[in-house]
């Protein structure tokens, strides 16, 4: 059996997998705010809960929101802070006397749709999150391809390519980002960043989903935005695209679901790509919310 935490900031989300990558158990506990030792004891218990209820011991694997440190793995995390600073895979794996794996859930979630049925066969999956954040994930042969230090996949810390930035034109806003850094794609591709560029060049606070309503509608202000926006994604993805050579892009993320970027990516990224490079196949993610528990459940399977 294949066990999954996705540890969120307020709640955990625990699924059991078979061989064949069937669910067949859920289970969802509030996130201990500051208690530490609660948090692996709550993980702990369910571990122990399952591997009665299964008669066996099922692999664990843990996607969170932050990254394991590679020299001493401790966690970086802002949305749980019972865990930040903590070494909380080597704390598990002494509670529960067996080795845990631990990923970023942007990782997690590419690893869930690599796993897809339909994509199994593909040799580089790139996973992009449009959300409230920008970021991505790199599954090659199957398993997360994390980096000496753990950060590959983290692309909305990149900065904005020069042609994308000259695109926004000679009031282009600079946005400092959580980072501690400036101009980071995060702030500029993300659902967060769509409203913060519509408010920059229009003067008025709007959602992302309204903007996209008037966009549909045929509004002028929107049409004009979206159009920007979308040329200015095709400018970032393109670089993307030359640097990494994905088989297939998957999306994930609330502007995930904006099926004009799927119309658009195909005729706008071309221009931008070397002569010789043709889009890879771009995506909607399949498997939603529970991208994250089935990305790290699978974060023990080898191909």
């Amino acid at each position: 059996m294949y066990y999954g935490f996705d540890v969120g900031g307020t709640k955990i989300e625990f699924g059991a997998f078979d061989n064949k990558l069937t669910r067949l158990a859920t289970e969802r506990v509030p996130t201990p705010g500051d208690d530490y030792e609660q948090l692996i004891d709550t993980l702990a218990a369910l571990v122990m809960k399952y591997d009665q209820q299964f008669g066996c011991e099922g692999t664990v694997g843990i996607g969170i929101p932050g990254i394991e440190k590679a020299e001493d793995g401790t966690v970086l995390t802002v949305n749980v802070p019972a865990a930040k600073g903590r070494k909380l895979r080597e704390d598990l794996q002494a509670k529960i006397g067996r080795t845990v794996a631990l990923n970023n859930d942007a990782n997690c979630f590419a690893l869930s749709e690599a796993w897809d049925e339909e994509l199994q066969g593909e040799k580089m999956v790139l996973g992009l999150i449009l959300g409230t954040g920008f970021g991505g994930g790199l599954i090659v042969d199957g398993k997360v391809l994390s980096g000496k230090n753990n950060v590959a996949g983290e692309l909305g810390h990149m900065r904005m390519p020069i042609d994308a930035w000259l695109y926004l034109g000679e009031n282009a806003p600079i946005f400092d980002c959580g980072c501690d850094k400036k101009g980071c794609i995060d702030n500029y591709l993300s659902g967060r960043g769509f409203e913060m560029l519509y408010t920059h060049f229009y003067g008025e606070e709007k959602k992302a989903i309204d903007i996209i309503h008037a966009f549909n509608a045929g509004e002028s202000k929107a049409s004009e935005f979206v159009d920007k926006y979308i040329e200015m994604l095709a400018m970032v993805f393109a670089g993307l695209f030359t640097g990494i050579d994905p088989d297939v892009v998957v999306l994930g993320g609330g502007l995930s679901n904006f099926d004009y970027i799927y119309d658009e990516m195909p005729k706008r990224v071309p221009k931008y790509l070397l002569s010789v490079a043709n889009v890879p196949k771009i995506i909607k993610a399949k498997h939603g919310d529970s991208g994250g528990v089935r990305g790290a459940a699978f974060l023990n399977i080898h191909r």
